[in-house]
């Protein structure tokens, strides 16, 4: 039988520490390969994707606007990542979150609801000199004391702009329900009473509208449900929405970007909100929901089996499929005449890129549209930072603001300039004389009295499918 010779003893054991160094350097390599594909550290930094017509809105929008011609630049280290920019949102909100001071609102509802809103007043005049006032929608389950609402509020209120935000019906720990229902995917009845109040208390005001995710269907659908809801509105603005709930139920099931993990956290949450109001859905006698639909709650692992068990029943929906379609904007959007804003990420681990097809078509069919998608910046992330800390304000609160200090602007350049257009057409007796010799040296001004009504531009009829 064969023998090792001590030689080859010596040897074998010679090698013994090279091929632990090469298994070391193959494992760290696994590691770093791991780390760059997870955090997507190879994707190169772009402006966001820019989808709109040629009118001279867009044209001055983005030449006011820079943000969203420049590169948005997330932290080095882990800003690529969609998952973590969301995971940041979703765990801290903001970093260094500011307390803005507020008046909270309570409004009662025709159905005994009572709806809620907080009121924060501007910290210093606009830049146009205008009164202004930014009406919230926040996402799922939120309400004013997020830390992204509270930071977004603060930033807004520091440019000029009153703030008012609605805090979702069953949101606030803190506050019963005084009737058997609470907020849904797609339901505008109590943002559109806080935009009534608004409107009734302060007459003198202009509206801006934002909506963040869930909060962004809404708004979007309220502008859309009647002409009237438009009165006063400036602008819109909807961030990180999924357009529509009927097919974005389908892609909340698939395992691709982790979206059945957060399908299954976000049910959860929606669970506990849900049953620490239980003995108000149950005890009242106009209630829509049993002691049957809450066991089905007690087991549901996803939104869209709590939307069948629960959600659907507070406005009487006869199936799951009726509550999605007649709730999402998708079947109001193209309804909205007013500049409206669509901004969303290519990364967003809760929107499939699917969905995006309809922002995408509806910039390209509608004037008064621009669709706006990041490279980075995850669901409500779009984080900013050099390496490894994010700043206290996102890219995304920056961005919104400067797009509504830009309309702002047109608007008020251009109702300057109908005024002076009237004034040249109807002049007084006595300046007839020197209207008819005067002459304007500059002439830009010339070409501002030319500048389109924003009604105007707007015109669109949607084509019948």
């Amino acid at each position: 039988m064969a023998t090792l010779e001590e030689s080859d003893i010596r040897t074998f054991g010679s090698e013994l520490p090279a091929m632990f160094d090469s298994m070391k350097l193959a494992a760290v390599a696994t590691v770093l390969y791991i780390i760059v594909r997870c955090l997507n550290l190879k994707s190169p930094t772009a402006p966001p994707e820019i989808t709109h017509q040629d009118t001279p809105l867009t044209r001055y929008l983005l030449k006011s606007c820079p943000m969203l011609t420049k590169e948005y630049i997330p932290p080095l280290l882990w800003g690529k990542s969609g998952h973590l920019q969301t995971a940041l949102y979703g765990k801290m909100g903001r970093v260094s979150t500011p307390t803005p001071r507020g008046v909270r609102k309570f409004l009662p509802m025709q159905d005994g609801a009572t709806a809620t809103f907080d009121l924060f007043e501007a910290l210093g005049d606009h830049s146009t000199g205008d009164d202004i006032t930014m009406v919230i929608c926040p996402g799922i389950g939120n309400h004013s004391e997020k830390n992204y609402i509270r930071t977004f509020v603060d930033h807004s209120q520091r440019q000029g702009y009153r703030c008012a935000v609605l805090n979702h019906l069953g949101a606030l720990p803190d506050m019963e329900l005084t009737s058997p229902r609470m907020f849904t995917y797609g339901c505008t009845w109590e943002f559109a009473a806080m935009v009534n109040n608004i409107k009734g208390a302060l007459p003198q005001t202009k509206l801006v509208v934002v909506g963040f995710s869930l909060g962004g269907n809404i708004v979007c659908k309220f502008l859309g449900e009647k002409r009237s809801n438009q009165d006063r509105v400036l602008c819109a603005v909807s961030v990180c929405q999924g357009y529509s709930a009927l097919r974005a139920q389908e892609t909340f099931l698939q395992w691709d970007q982790c979206r059945r993990l957060y399908n299954f956290v976000l049910a959860d949450n929606m669970k506990k909100l849900i049953l620490s109001h239980r003995t108000s859905l149950l005890g009242m006698n106009s209630s829509n929901i049993a002691d049957a639909d809450l066991n089905r709650l007690y087991a549901a692992t996803s939104l869209m089996q709590i939307d069948d068990s629960i959600m659907r029943k507070f406005h009487g929906y006869s199936s799951l499929k009726d509550y999605y379609e007649k709730e999402s904007c998708v079947h109001y959007i193209h309804k909205v005449t007013v500049p409206l804003l669509l901004l969303n990420s290519s990364d967003d681990p809760l929107v499939h890129q699917s969905l995006l097809t309809i922002p995408r078509m509806l910039s390209e069919k509608m004037p008064n549209v621009i669709f706006a998608l990041t490279q980075h910046g995850g669901h409500l992330g779009f984080f900013e930072g050099a390496v490894l800390f994010p700043q206290p304000l996102t890219w995304m609160d920056k961005v919104l603001v400067e797009y509504a200090d830009a309309i702002c602007h047109w608007e008020r350049n251009r109702t300057a300039c109908l005024k002076s257009s009237y004034q040249n057409k109807n002049p007084s007796p006595q300046s007839k004389e020197l209207t008819h010799k005067a002459v304007d040296p500059n002439p830009e001004h010339t070409l501002a009295h030319t500048w389109p009504s924003v009604s105007a531009l707007f015109q669109y009829h949607w084509p019948s499918s």
